[in-house]
């Protein structure tokens, strides 16, 4: 019996660049950086992130659900919200115990936490907030989601680092492959812009501390990159098979044709020499997916801007895709949103297929790019793009590569 294909129908983002997908599309694709001063960081020895612009999420969730729900839940929620709509569902009509829901998130609610930690220290127990543990643990986006839409297939939160949004997606890849739901959101949301968690990546030498070009300081791929930028976002997808798709009328935006994840092994925050684990996740998903390294067209890259992760990871595009395709790694406009950036540049990758648009790599220039991979730089480029690759790593050593290509 033949594996039915896996479609993506809808999308929805919830980014530093808008609220939406298609102002986080316009941005990504102008190559216009994010990164700006957070004065809720001041008490950090880095005080710049990339935020969502100003908005009152409270009103958009709704006021009466907004006041128990964590930021990252909200951020989770507007994201799902879009996507089933972007994917033309009636949610009304459709049968709730088929439909699952799988969301990667890192920190869940940390800036939450702080806060309450805060408030017992200083004032005492009575004014910890009763609702401390719902806005606080990861797994409430997904039941927050599931709520929403009566979602009572299965639902599943997963937690592999800076991989858990495209662990999500291969997880919902496999529930429909497997006939045990029919429709899934998946994706992953991450708020965690704290002064603790800020500290802690400073600490480790994982952050850039490039405050005197705030702008300029997610510079994936650059020969003077010093670190990531913190952000907070969500996507989701809408994943359905393409069968049931087609039958019901609705678009096939791409197809998520395999995957591949594997770990390291080697170290709880740095890459092995090599990138041999990553190699061995990329082979899986070529495999999976049906694919020659030759089919790639494009890759959208983890490039987070570290001199570590970016060194290894495009040793091993110029070893495994020695052919050149593109390569782009939104980072550089959206900075790093943890366990969201995963599913966040998966829909990026849907997108770059389905336009024929490959988004720039912002604050990279030809005369600073360390490598000797088909960066995209100044502006976006056209190109035809048959099959895609989308990189994902985590600390834990954890990596996940998404196959996608054209319907």
């Amino acid at each position: 019996m033949n594996r039915p294909e896996i479609a993506v129908t809808g999308l929805g983002l919830v980014t530093p660049a808008g609220f939406g997908t298609e102002e986080t599309w316009q941005r990504v694709c102008a190559g216009t950086p994010t990164a700006s001063p957070d004065p809720d960081l001041d008490a950090a020895p880095v005080a710049f992130s990339c935020r969502i612009p100003a908005m009152d999420l409270d009103t958009a969730v709704g006021r009466k659900k907004a006041w128990r729900i964590g930021r990252f839940s909200k951020l989770a929620l507007l994201a799902a919200r879009e996507a089933v709509q972007n994917a033309g569902l009636d949610t009304g009509g459709w049968d709730g115990a088929r439909v699952a829901v799988v969301l990667g998130v890192g920190f869940g609610g940390a800036p939450h936490w702080e806060d309450q930690l805060r408030r017992l220290h200083q004032r005492g127990p009575a004014h910890v907030s009763p609702t401390v543990i719902p806005m606080v643990i990861g797994n409430m986006a997904v039941g927050e989601v599931a709520q929403e839409f009566g979602a009572r297939g299965p639902t599943l939160a997963c937690a592999t680092a800076c991989a858990s949004g495209a662990t999500a997606l291969t997880i919902a890849h496999d529930l429909l492959v497997a006939g045990s739901c029919d429709i899934v959101l998946a994706g992953g949301a991450e708020a965690a812009l704290s002064p603790l968690v800020a500290t802690g990546f400073h600490r480790m030498g994982s952050l850039s501390t490039r405050g005197h070009d705030v702008p300029g300081a997610s510079r994936p791929f650059a020969a003077d990159r010093d670190g990531f930028v913190l952000a907070e976002g969500a996507a989701v997808l809408v994943l359905e098979r393409a069968a049931d798709a087609r039958a019901r009328g609705a678009r096939v935006r791409a197809v998520l044709a395999g995957h591949g994840a594997s770990n390291d092994a080697h170290h709880p925050t740095a890459p092995p020499q090599g990138a041999a684990g990553v190699e061995q996740a990329l082979r899986t998903a070529l495999r999976s997916a049906g694919l020659g390294a030759g089919d790639i067209g494009h890759v959208n890259a983890h490039g987070t801007s570290t001199p570590l992760n970016d060194a290894a990871e495009a040793g091993l595009i110029a070893r495994a895709l020695p052919h050149q395709p593109s390569v782009t790694a939104p980072k550089g406009v959206l900075g790093h949103s943890l366990g969201a950036a995963g599913a966040i540049e998966a829909a990026l990758t849907v997108l770059t297929i389905e336009r024929g648009l490959v988004p720039p790599v912002a604050n990279l220039t030809p005369d600073i790019a360390e490598f000797d991979i088909d960066c995209v730089t100044g502006t976006a480029r056209r190109q035809r793009i048959d099959a895609a690759l989308s990189h994902s790593f985590g600390f834990g050593g954890h990596n996940v590569v998404l196959a996608l290509r054209r319907d």
